[in-house]
């Protein structure tokens, strides 16, 4: 099946594809809005009116609900599309998903408590850096006690299921968070947490019925602006090699990315696997089934078909839900 960020695919198809593989079972908005525009050929032909790589449903969405649309059925919507395209079109335009989902790091923390520290950790696809400060937020584990840093308790809590049936393995829930002494990321367009049109894109991203994680963005944006990384701009291919090299030598330096490399080419995605295994240290990827090359998926540890794949340095550990809400570990073969 194509994904939702092919560009190749007709916009009908990216937008059922998106429902019924995506959103189904987590947003009705998203999923009814992504089914209702799938049979709708006069909103296809709007969406259509951007270059393909932006006629994604989280973009088109996001931009909409950044100019004030509402939750509501597709017919509310399709109306509400239709008087305001031409703001919609500029800001999807001029913008990209860069969610920023701090969530994300109860899937990193039981493979980064793994590794021998201090740790350096460099982000390719960025966003804002939330997801640079796993040591910075508390953990609460399905059965397990709540994880918080030496210092005391987060204002962030992060809750993540760990998931284990018959084949699976249970998530080495760490006892203690790793040290990190340096944090820098790579994002083609790095936004700021402390610029209120930035933090209002973020907020635009999250989908509707996401309370907590709307919340929890406001709450982690806090933690991230007292203590700002060092967040460059540019191409990941580009920015990398010299980028890793600033990372302090006495540290173990951790590359990691999740849901990136999906919007990068073929030739690009081989560029980067290729460039990431030649750097000193470890590689850390959560990305959909067959994005990244060489990495194979464990089919047969059970998951649910939106799980991503979690690898280690090529090698999958565990199946994720993309938003960090749930964990299902993979023995060893």
């Amino acid at each position: 099946m194509r994904t939702t960020t092919d560009g190749s695919a007709p916009t009908a198809e990216r937008y059922r594809a998106f429902a019924e593989v995506e959103a189904r079972g987590l947003s009705a908005t998203y999923d009814a809005w992504a089914l209702g525009i799938a049979g709708d050929p006069a909103t296809v032909a709007l969406i259509d009116e951007l270059a393909p790589a932006k006629r994604q449903p989280n973009l088109v969405f996001s931009a909409a609900r950044f100019h004030g649309a509402r939750p509501g059925p597709y017919a509310g919507f399709r109306e509400w599309l239709r008087e305001h395209w031409s703001e919609v079109r500029a800001t999807a335009e001029t913008h990209a998903t860069q969610t920023n989902e701090a969530g994300r790091c109860a899937l990193h923390l039981p493979v980064l408590a793994e590794i021998e520290g201090p740790l350096a950790l460099l982000e390719v696809g960025a966003s804002a850096g939330l997801c640079l400060y796993p040591d910075r937020y508390g953990y609460r584990y399905s059965g397990h006690e709540r994880l918080d840093p030496a210092d005391g308790v987060s204002r962030v809590i992060l809750e993540c299921e760990t998931r284990e049936s018959h084949g699976t393995a249970p998530v080495p829930v760490p006892g203690r968070l790793p040290e990190v002494v340096w944090r820098a990321g790579i994002d083609l367009n790095p936004l700021d947490v402390t610029n209120p049109d930035d933090l209002d894109w973020l907020d635009a991203l999250i989908w509707p019925e996401h309370h907590d994680r709307r919340e929890r963005l406001r709450a982690a944006a806090a933690i991230v602006a007292s203590d700002p990384p060092r967040l460059v701009a540019g191409d990941l291919n580009e920015r990398l090699a010299a980028l890793a090299a600033e990372a302090p030598a006495d540290a173990t330096l951790v590359v990691f990315h999740t849901a990136v490399i999906a919007y990068l080419d073929e030739g690009a995605r081989v560029r980067f696997a290729e460039a990431v295994r030649e750097l000193p240290g470890h590689w850390l990827s959560v990305e959909g089934r067959g994005v990244v090359p060489g990495i194979r998926a464990r089919d047969d540890v059970p998951n649910d078909s939106s799980d991503f794949v979690l690898a280690l340095d090529g090698v999958q550990r565990a199946w994720a839900q993309p938003h960090g809400r749930a964990l299902t570990w993979v023995p060893n073969p």
